[in-house]
């Protein structure tokens, strides 16, 4: 027989589940889109819910993981699949991972998604869908600028392709909106699945 203590504990955990459950959030767009910014907005709202959450920038990632890549397809193609790797570690473990990354091969993304699945770990992709004017005119790292003065070639959206999600879990038009509004609209579809 349980006793009322052990029973309050069980009770205490299932009301706490969604707190420690895991999933990985891609977001993906051009460069500039917002990807990174909505994504630490979000992550502080909910780390202020208690959830554990890591945000694997890409801009890290390049520097710490996947140093000595290029940009060719097949070095972007190996550099998500790292990301994803640890995305679904993290997840599996019970943390929110949010991964603010370009991604521009559909085959990448969804290589993503079936480990995930295939773990059973939930993953959800996100299109932070600022048209690539907008993105040129924000210009964060000033990587359109060097395009346009020659300075560097195969800019995603620009003269290298960006597959855009057909079917995304949410689209974000982050040109019409504020951040605070973006993080929300996240913060809600992690509601609506069952993760936070």
């Amino acid at each position: 027989m349980r006793t009322a203590r052990l029973m309050a504990v069980d009770q205490e955990i299932e009301m706490s589940a969604p707190i420690h459950t895991g999933a990985t959030v891609w977001l993906t767009g051009l460069p500039s889109a917002g990807k990174t910014t909505i994504a630490y907005a979000l992550a502080e709202r909910l780390r202020s819910e208690g959830h554990r959450v890591e945000v694997l920038d890409g801009d890290e990632i390049r520097e710490f993981l996947s140093a000595g890549l290029g940009f060719s397809r097949e070095d972007r193609h190996t550099n998500v699949q790292r990301i994803g790797f640890v995305a679904e570690l993290l997840a599996s473990n019970g943390v929110k991972v949010l991964v603010p990354v370009i991604a521009p091969f559909a085959d990448s993304r969804e290589a993503v998604r079936k480990r995930h699945q295939a773990e059973g770990t939930a993953y959800l992709e996100v299109h932070v869908a600022t048209p690539v004017e907008v993105c040129s005119e924000r210009d964060v790292k000033g990587l359109y600028a060097k395009q346009a003065a020659g300075e560097i070639k195969g800019l995603t959206g620009v003269d290298d392709p960006y597959e855009a999600p057909v079917d995304p879990d949410l689209r974000i038009a982050a040109h019409e909106q504020g951040v605070q509004e973006s993080a929300a609209a996240l913060r809600t579809l992690l509601s609506e699945r069952g993760l936070a």
